[in-house]
């Protein structure tokens, strides 16, 4: 008889276990949606394309009379509206639903808050020192590939 109840009992835990997955996965990707929303994202997001943006014509003048339709393009693809199901699988991915919860406690405390504040400004300036950084070293960059295109026997120059 023990057979049998064992067999009864394996059976429903392989019947169940999908539906428990689901619901595990549901409440996962409900603990990163709310983790994203928490981090104002959609503010986020429309921040960065505009300190983006203005950053890209700072360094390319040329590009000044475009600005609106660059903006509406990243807009249509960068906007939360176009990546929000991405960001919630790449949370969901790259954190437990545990350490999901512990980050939204987190944002809730003031040190948290003053990090979303922050983030944005932070990010904008470190994305200006990493392209000052490559501008100031460019042709370092230049001539290490015109030697080698040198080398190779062509006359080409980046």
């Amino acid at each position: 008889m023990k057979p049998i109840f064992l067999s009864i009992l394996l059976g429903a835990v392989a019947f169940l276990q999908p539906a428990m997955m689901r619901a595990d996965e549901a409440s996962h990707r409900k603990a990163a949606e709310s983790l994203l929303s928490q981090m104002n994202m959609d503010a986020v997001l429309s921040q960065t394309i505009d300190q983006t943006l203005q950053m890209q014509i700072k360094a390319n003048p040329a590009i000044a009379p475009y600005e609106q339709e660059m903006k509406n393009f990243l807009k249509k693809y960068m906007s939360w509206a176009g990546l929000q199901e991405d960001m919630v699988k790449l949370y969901a991915d790259a954190f437990t639903e545990s350490e999901l919860n512990e980050l939204s406690k987190f944002y809730q405390t003031p040190v948290g808050k003053k990090t979303l504040q922050q983030m944005p400004v932070l990010m904008s300036k470190g994305a200006e020192i990493g392209q000052r950084r490559v501008q100031e070293h460019l042709p370092e960059l230049q001539n290490t590939i015109a030697e080698k295109e040198k080398a190779k026997g062509g006359a080409k120059k980046p």
